[in-house]
């Protein structure tokens, strides 16, 4: 784990109330995995520092996609190029990809696609191919996983990967939620990986499409310290009580214990 002062290369609004941050960072852009976080600093407007999804890693840096939801992601939303952000990390368990699988199946809930992304750029550069199943609320809120040039500042996504879209209003892509899509896109499949809400993980885990397939969740939590300390992100599995921050974020569907909901 390293904990550093990151300068800002771009900062770009990408989404309404949705942030698209580059930073240098090598020391952190060295060692992340897919499905890792960094704990941001958010000024004085917090005590506790924000979990962030790694985004992407590039040559020495990381970005981060940050949505407004509180007053420490208002006073991220702020800040501008050139300007430094506190950060440490990389922290948690990411995914992990088996090395036999050849057929992916990604699955995003709206700002799930934060650590998806990382994850996608990452398997198809190795060779695998990879579908990515992005829901929101509108096309407003989708996310652009090939975006333009100015965007990124960097290079596309490879070619060996298909995306779709679901969108509850159906301005974009199929109408409905992203889970209802799964099981016409199960065929081949060695993996599933995916990041939403809880409402998301407890509709999959009721597919019966899904119960002879692995998949793994990134679990959205809030938490307090972020390195195991404060005990603040304690969720239940079968195997007995977990932290989000340390265990995970990363977990097996069936080693949840999802409640009701």
């Amino acid at each position: 784990m390293k904990q550093l002062k990151a300068p800002i290369l771009s900062a770009i609004e990408v989404m309404p109330r949705t942030y698209f941050f580059r930073l240098a960072a090598p020391e952190i852009a060295g060692e992340a995995q897919p499905g890792q976080f960094v704990m941001v600093r958010c000024g004085k407007e917090t005590i506790l520092p924000r979990p962030i999804s790694i985004h992407q890693t590039a040559e020495g840096e990381i970005t981060l996609l940050v949505q407004v939801v509180g007053k420490g992601t208002a006073w991220l939303s702020q800040l501008k190029k050139g300007d430094n952000l506190d950060i440490f990390g990389p922290l948690g368990h990411g995914y992990t990809i088996d090395p036999q699988s050849k057929n992916l199946l990604l699955v995003a809930g709206g700002m799930g696609i934060a650590p998806l992304r990382f994850l996608a750029e990452v398997a198809a550069g190795t060779g695998k191919k990879v579908t990515i199943i992005l829901g929101a609320r509108s096309r407003d809120y989708i996310l652009p996983v090939n975006p333009p040039q100015s965007m990124y500042d960097r290079g596309m996504m490879p070619a060996n990967f298909q995306c779709l879209n679901a969108t509850e209003d159906g301005s974009e892509g199929f109408k409905g939620l992203a889970t209802q899509l799964i099981p016409h896109y199960l065929k081949n499949i060695d993996q599933v990986f995916a990041c939403g809400p809880a409402a998301m993980y407890r509709a999959m885990a009721r597919l019966p499409e899904l119960k002879n397939v692995p998949v793994q969740l990134s679990l959205e939590i809030m938490m307090g310290c972020g390195v195991g300390v404060c005990y603040g992100c304690t969720i239940k599995t079968k195997s007995g009580l977990k932290q989000v921050c340390k265990d995970g974020p990363v977990f097996r569907m069936g080693e949840v214990e999802w409640g009701e909901g």
